[in-house]
């Protein structure tokens, strides 16, 4: 168990497990949990407390008016367009071959009245300007399609 958790220093009980199934060693979860808190081996890189909150702020200022409440339906195309930023999370191997937390962000622009995808940017940082560039392209479509 402890070469499984000095080759893997994230993995927590459950891929221990799988990794000494794979071995040939068959542990009960609780056993390999009990084992590892009392070796003090525990997980902390992905706790709720091991991570602080850094929201995305964005240019601060007067909140626009809700021109929407509610009414996500169209009848006419290209007339309520809506975004959001979503953040996804993968796993890339640096270097020396560890695991590393890496994160993406994604802008889509969405037509209210066929639910269609207009324009999208992916970016490494959530920033006004990647947001800014999806809403151009949505914009230039929009042309496009009149």
């Amino acid at each position: 168990m402890m070469t499984i958790r000095k080759n893997h220093p994230h993995y927590g009980y459950r891929r221990i497990k799988i990794e000494l199934d794979k071995i040939g060693f068959k542990i009960n979860h609780k056993k390999i949990q009990r084992l590892m808190i009392e070796l003090n081996i525990r997980v902390t890189a992905f706790t709720k407390k091991s991570r602080k909150y850094s929201s995305y702020k964005g240019r601060v200022g007067t909140v626009a008016p809700n021109r929407l409440n509610r009414r996500f339906e169209s009848t006419v195309p290209l007339q309520k367009i809506t975004t959001d930023t979503s953040e996804f999370k993968y796993y890339e191997k640096d270097d020396s071959g560890h695991l590393q937390i890496r994160k993406l962000y994604l802008d889509p622009f969405m037509d209210l009245f066929n639910r269609e995808i207009i324009s999208f940017k992916v970016t490494k940082q959530p920033n006004g300007e990647s947001i800014m560039e999806a809403l151009q392209d949505a914009i230039n479509a929009s042309e496009s399609c009149l």
